[in-house]
């Protein structure tokens, strides 16, 4: 069984001090693991679909709990462009959740996925246009240090790497629902950050 290799997050040891570095990272993992599913067929496309829906759940959820709040506050014009950025996610989260319920072998599928895939990019370029740039500029060392560290406390919930046989797909049914695993990042974010859920 041969996997495409797709980049761990984590596997470039980035400094963990620098959130839109790490944001930016998530982003390029999430389209690797695009193509990997649009890529592969049978339990290899289950499988990385599995790590996609994972990875962008803890990664909306950070954006969400880190990104989003901050840039509120950060420049003029933000509300609104958080909204935007809001809208976008629920969008997205709905068409995930859409697209789970299907089989990956549905003749529906790869055109639903494809669908998302431009969705999420297209929200993804805004994020880091319209949000990043202003966060590297707005935000002290200290704030940066403390936003990455809630988003290596969401990163830590969905390992983007597969896992050798069936053991890990039982292990990621054991998981559970994408929106408990929402819940579980969003505590784990808090946590890191030092605020109590």
């Amino acid at each position: 069984m041969s996997h495409t290799h797709t980049p761990h997050a984590g596997d470039d040891n980035a400094a963990d001090t620098d959130v839109v570095t790490l944001l930016m990272r998530q982003h390029g993992d999430i389209r690797n693991l695009f193509d990997e599913v649009e890529a592969s067929t049978g339990e290899d496309r289950k499988d990385a679909f599995r790590r996609l829906v994972r990875l962008l759940a803890v990664h909306e959820t950070a954006e969400e709990e880190v990104v989003h709040p901050f840039a509120r506050r950060a420049f003029p014009g933000a509300e609104e462009v958080v909204d935007e950025r809001l809208a976008e996610e629920h969008k997205a989260k709905e068409s995930l959740a859409a697209l789970e319920d299907l089989d990956t072998e549905d003749p529906g599928f790869l055109p639903r996925l494809r669908a998302l895939r431009e969705s999420v990019q297209t929200h993804a370029r805004a994020e880091e246009r319209y949000e990043f740039t202003h966060i590297r500029r707005s935000a002290d060392t200290a704030r940066l240090a403390s936003m990455a560290k809630g988003v290596k406390a969401a990163e830590a919930m969905a390992p983007t790497r597969p896992h050798p046989g069936v053991e890990s797909r039982a292990a990621n049914m054991a998981l559970g629902p994408v929106a408990a695993l929402m819940d579980r990042t969003k505590d784990a974010v808090r946590k890191a950050m030092g605020k109590d859920g």
